[in-house]
């Protein structure tokens, strides 16, 4: 049954890597329905991650006529759209703005030579970008391009990310904002312009990047075509958008100076609100701009993160995570430190290591390691990975007391629980959190249609809080340097590429 109808709606969708996602809100803040389509990532090569363009722009076609049948007159109250989408990934267009080869995704390795190869052209990088050079981000991905496919890379005339790619199919436009280009190792992240100097150095210039604007203004307008055939109005606005991470914060209400979530999807975050460019690349630590003007954001980045639990679930068999999460919880609180442990890098990893060679292990496993010992050790291997990026982000200077937890984690009370054990925070859990980005899509949108950000922005209603338990804290810190001394003495095995 439809909700009743609204003055005004606002459309958020959210493209991430294994679903696209859209939400419909209106103007009470009230989520009125969603629709999301799988999507399937390609791994032609070792290291390699890609996605086609294409698929994004049908799975969005169905959600909408999916969202649209079930909520006829709240999908006709629809002033603005907003977007929020994976970061770093390389759509690229050649001069008739037809796309060159399948997008290049964030979590893809290929790209790890070039990384050194910028570093040492640009001594500067992290001073301008704010981030080390890493395989996942934007720029390395075009030098990679230059290096071993030089023909297309010729004939290279728009680069764009994947979001951007949606709202150039939305309204023709190609625009971009702070949060995701940050991303890119392009941008000058205090000024938050793009850095010709850095674009040089990858062999391009500013004309083949979308222009900018801030995430919470307009940016375009959706083509007439488009709104026809949508059954929408001609004045529909599309708000700047932001990157995924930054779009869960808007949905989170984390908005001010020391706000902060942890992420839970297919990679982990942990996310704090600065008001000021505080860049600590050495702790391998982001440093991006926030979806909203002056502000800024830190983020220690790990891999896969739910996504390990959905892997395992494949490997063990388990009907699904649900019938997986409540073998975990049956277990007796004296088992799991039989428990194996589990390193979660399953794509390498970012937050501490920047590690692209990084590999996931169980360790330990005896005749008594049964499949519910060993989910619990894929929900704590997790969340020690989630603890290297908060004592990465102590490191810069940032300290938390509470964290929102959001994304298809955040259904989890037990991991949850097992979260706040490890880092010894107050993990808060909202009603509503999984929404993530597709809600801070949504309220970008409301936001570039003229709404008040304390009316906007608020945080959903408290579900729980799991707070920590000092005594499972201090067993887990056993477990916790087994866990990081394991990373240290199987590093040499992983790594083709010496360190020095």
């Amino acid at each position: 049954m439809s909700a009743p109808a609204a003055e005004r709606c606002y459309l958020g969708i959210d493209l991430g890597t294994s679903e696209l996602k859209l939400l419909l809100l209106d103007d009470q803040g009230r989520i009125l329905g969603q629709a999301g389509e799988p999507l399937t990532v390609s791994r032609p090569q070792p290291l390699w991650s890609e996605h086609s363009p294409d698929d994004w722009w049908q799975a969005t076609e169905r959600a909408a006529a999916r969202l649209r049948a079930g909520h006829p007159q709240a999908w006709a109250a629809i002033r603005a759209i907003g977007l929020s989408g994976q970061m770093h990934g390389a759509v690229l267009m050649d001069a008739d703005d037809q796309v060159l080869r399948p997008a290049i995704l964030w979590n893809d390795g290929r790209s790890h030579a070039e990384c050194a190869e910028l570093e040492q052209r640009v001594p500067a990088l992290h001073d301008v970008a704010g981030n080390l050079a890493m395989p996942g981000f934007t720029a390395p991905k075009l030098l990679w391009l230059r290096k071993h496919e030089p023909a297309l890379f010729a004939r290279v005339r728009s680069v764009l990310l994947p979001k951007d790619w949606l709202r150039w199919r939305l309204s023709g436009d190609k625009v971009s904002e702070p949060s995701d280009a940050a991303g890119t190792l392009w941008l000058d992240v205090a000024a938050r312009d793009w850095s010709d100097g850095l674009l040089a150095a990858c062999g391009l210039s500013r004309t083949q990047l979308p222009r900018l604007v801030e995430s919470n203004e307009a940016s375009a307008r959706l083509a007439a075509p488009l709104a026809r055939a949508w059954g929408l109005g001609d004045t529909v606005t599309i708000a700047g958008g932001a990157g995924d991470n930054a779009a869960s914060a808007i949905g989170i209400g984390a908005v001010a100076p020391g706000d902060g979530f942890i992420s839970l999807g297919t990679s982990g975050v942990l996310f704090v609100v600065n008001d000021r460019y505080r860049p600590n690349p050495q702790s391998a630590v982001h440093a991006f701009c926030h979806a909203l003007p002056q502000r800024w954001h830190q983020m220690s980045v790990m891999l896969s993160a739910a996504s390990c639990l959905s892997w395992f679930v494949r490997l063990s068999g388990a009907a699904d995570e649900a019938t997986l999460l409540a073998e975990v919880a049956e277990l007796p609180p004296e088992a799991l430190d039989a428990a194996p442990t589990f390193l979660p890098y399953l794509a390498g990893e970012r937050t501490p290591h920047n590690d692209p060679f990084a590999s996931g292990l169980f360790f330990g496993l005896t005749h008594q390691s049964s499949r519910a010992l060993c989910a619990y050790a894929v929900l704590e291997g997790v969340a020690f990975g989630l603890a290297d990026g908060l004592a990465a982000l102590q490191r810069a200077g940032t300290e938390v007391s509470q964290l929102s937890l959001v994304g298809g984690g955040a259904r989890s009370p037990l991991w949850a629980q097992l979260i706040a054990d490890a880092l010894q925070v107050d993990i808060v859990r909202h009603d509503g959190s999984e929404a993530g980005g597709a809600l801070g899509a949504a309220r970008l949108g409301w936001l570039a249609d003229g709404g008040d950000l304390a009316r906007v922005c608020t945080r959903p209603p408290e579900l729980a809080r799991h707070r920590p338990d000092s005594a499972r804290h201090a067993r887990l810190q056993p477990r916790l340097q087994r866990f990081r001394e394991l990373y240290q003495r199987l590093q040499p095995l992983t790594c083709p590429i010496p360190r020095h």
